[in-house]
């Protein structure tokens, strides 16, 4: 079930809104958590009812683990519930990946297609947590909540990636909400989200795929078309996962559940650490804290600092899907976060103008090797973008929707800047929020609007694409 989609809007959403908050004003927080978990369960099988037994089975053995880690912490469990986990998201995402690179032959692997949704989102998630009870930093949980902290659906299929000590105070919180004041501002941000995917991203996106698929079937793409390819999806990508973490933090704020913040106007960051800072927040925090951090860190010396640097880079890479494209970009943004902090030791410092430029330019080419096919089509687009290809012609209209696009991403304010004011999402500790933002009070009347602009939206959405929304690009991550 797609959030840009008519059941879930008009079906799912109303009664898990209504229910959630009928339940919690007249039987409380816990039989409103069940019903909310339930809901949550629904919403999976909806996507593929064989999966549904995968997420149980990972559920039920991370409680288990997480039991006897609060209980008596030991380095074997903790070890044997990582590595097990590691194993189920390696069977299904890796296991052909490897057997193929090694010329092995890949009958009886699961293919591409039967990989669970959202299995890379959710066994991060419960590493997390099983790290967490082994420091010590999250407790033993009752199974009802834990299963709603796992598979709460708003971040089930594509992330936030989700901590336990964030989430379960909110879940059993019994303090007064206002159910106006969460459902206008909810509202407004899964609005601007659909909007965003419907009508920004999905378009932009028929400028890029032609290309990229001409260019994966062997064709030698023009400088123009080149650029053109690798801009329009620059902007898809962001629009489009953007969007989905804006209607998830639309959604759960509407059930008066604040998510972690995942984006903030990363294209206008002025360094590629400032960019990791900003762009697909909670991975980098996961990152950090559960794979560079237990590598070394910065603990051992700037050799190994950037060692470590480098290889949590190139595994987030490969997180992202099973194919040299993946290891090649996280490869290149090691190398660039190496690079930026060489640089900065130097005491050198660059005019920001500059700075996001050439950032920005890291960033594009980056976004070649994530979308390419292959290698081989990524180095081709690359070589035709540095001018070693016929010149060619850039199309008016397709330059013109970019050119609007960047200039909305890079000019504009993003919706947590804008809704500021509600706290509508979580902020890192250590995360300073541009203090210039707009305020905007909600009423009922705001209510109906944001409603019926979702109803437009949603008409208008069935109509250019004839029943058939599109899925948002991380769910094949």
């Amino acid at each position: 079930m797609l959030f840009n989609s008519l059941p879930f809007i008009f079906a799912f959403l109303p009664v898990a809104i209504a229910g959630y908050w009928l339940l919690r004003g007249y039987l409380g927080t816990m039989a409103a958590s069940a019903f909310l978990a339930l809901a949550s369960l629904a919403f999976y099988l909806w996507w593929r009812p064989s999966n549904l037994p995968i997420l149980a089975a990972s559920i039920a053995f991370n409680f288990l683990v997480g039991i006897a880690l609060a209980r008596k912490p030991s380095k074997v469990t903790f070890g044997a519930g990582i590595l097990a986990n590691l194993c189920l998201l390696g069977w299904f995402k890796y296991s052909a990946f490897f057997w193929q690179s090694l010329g092995l032959s890949t009958a009886g692997l699961p293919r591409l297609e039967d990989l669970p949704i959202g299995i890379s989102f959710y066994t991060f998630t419960q590493i997390a947590y099983l790290t967490d009870v082994y420091r010590k930093r999250a407790a033993e949980s009752r199974a009802m909540d834990y299963t709603l902290f796992v598979s709460y659906f708003p971040h089930l299929i594509a992330g936030p990636i989700l901590h336990h000590k964030e989430m379960m105070p909110q879940f059993a919180s019994r303090e007064h909400r206002s159910f106006q004041r969460h459902l206008a501002v909810g509202l407004a941000i899964f609005t601007a989200g659909l909007f965003k995917k419907v009508f920004l991203a999905d378009q932009v996106g028929t400028i890029s795929s032609p290309l990229f698929n001409a260019a994966a079937a062997g064709a030698v793409l023009t400088v123009a078309d080149a650029w053109t390819a690798a801009l329009a999806y620059t902007l898809q990508l962001y629009l489009d996962f953007s969007a989905y973490c804006d209607m998830a933090c639309g959604i759960s704020f509407m059930l008066g559940i604040r998510l972690p913040i995942n984006f903030f106007s990363p294209y206008k960051a002025t360094s590629m650490i400032d960019f990791w800072r900003r762009w697909h927040m909670t991975l980098s925090r996961f990152l950090r804290d559960y794979l560079y951090i237990p590598l070394g860190g910065n603990r051992h010396g700037s050799l190994k600092r950037y060692r470590n640097l480098a290889l949590t880079m190139v595994l987030g890479g490969l997180w992202h899907g099973a194919a040299w494209t993946f290891v090649a970009w996280g490869a290149f943004h090691g190398t660039c976060l190496v690079v930026n902090h060489l640089y900065r030791a130097t005491g050198l410092r660059m005019h920001p103008l500059p700075a996001w430029a050439l950032t920005f330019l890291a960033v594009i080419v980056g976004w070649v090797f994530f979308r390419a096919a292959n290698l081989d089509c990524a180095l081709g687009i690359l070589s035709s973008m540095m001018g070693i290809a016929d010149p060619g012609t850039f199309d008016p209209e397709a330059w013109g929707q970019i050119a609007v696009l960047m200039a909305c991403v890079l000019l504009m304010p993003n919706i947590y800047q804008i809704f500021s004011s509600h706290d509508a999402v979580l902020f890192p500790k250590d995360f300073t929020r541009d203090a210039r933002a707009f305020r905007w009070a909600p009423s009922m009347g705001m209510v109906m609007g944001f409603g019926a602009g979702i109803a437009l939206s949603a008409s208008i959405f069935v109509i250019s694409r004839t029943f058939s929304p599109s899925e948002f690009l991380y769910f094949q991550f």
